[in-house]
């Protein structure tokens, strides 16, 4: 009987540990979505004001991106339901979601800013993209999404210095190595339950 009880003790200790690993760790789940979604978004509209530029004599092409304003509303709810379906919500939960806030705010208030000089916004959102790509990924601990913030920082030069014919795929190219790729291993690693 003496034994039964140090046992469901046992037991009942590895629950509570495992319920503190729980706590720590950031649901994830949510952030392939967003990656994916950003990260295929932004790079048809980088994408179409490239080829709208390019081949059309259309005088704004970047019209085109008015395509985030419904993309924001998208994020925001689905970001709001899978919110209110965990069961647990972390310090690195909370961490992890203001980053991209942060990101969100300071990327309204930089189109708010240059609104006369649409054309030369994409450095600017690269940088900025940088910051919450590279702390997501030490939020939680997934090295493409670090390396992923890495290459905004990268492209984001490009975009400034490459010239007419370069810049200008700076963005989708971006999009490819700081959203999509890393988004498509997060999922794969959700999916395996390895992450």
């Amino acid at each position: 009987m003496e034994n039964d009880e140090k046992v469901m003790s046992g037991e009942e200790s590895l629950r509570i540990i495992s319920d503190m690993i729980t706590r720590t760790k950031v649901n994830i789940s949510q952030g392939s979505f967003h990656l994916l979604f950003w990260g295929w978004l932004i790079f048809v509209c980088s994408l179409t004001e490239y080829f709208l530029m390019r081949f059309t004599d259309i005088s704004s092409p970047w019209y085109v991106w008015f395509l985030v304003i419904p993309g924001v509303f998208v994020s925001l709810i689905y970001g709001f339901v899978k919110g209110q379906r965990a069961i647990v919500h972390t310090y690195a939960d909370k961490l992890y979601m203001w980053t991209w806030m942060g990101f969100m705010f300071s990327a309204i208030v930089l189109f708010i800013i240059v609104w006369k000089h649409m054309e030369s916004i994409a450095p600017f959102i690269l940088m900025l993209a940088a910051i919450p790509t590279f702390v997501s990924g030490f939020i939680i601990k997934f090295k493409p999404l670090i390396t992923g913030g890495i290459t905004f920082w990268f492209f984001a030069l490009i975009a400034h210095f490459g010239g007419q014919d370069i810049s200008p795929l700076a963005v989708p190219a971006a999009m490819l190595t700081g959203y999509l790729i890393p988004g498509y291993m997060l999922k794969k690693k959700i999916g395996h339950g390895t992450i």
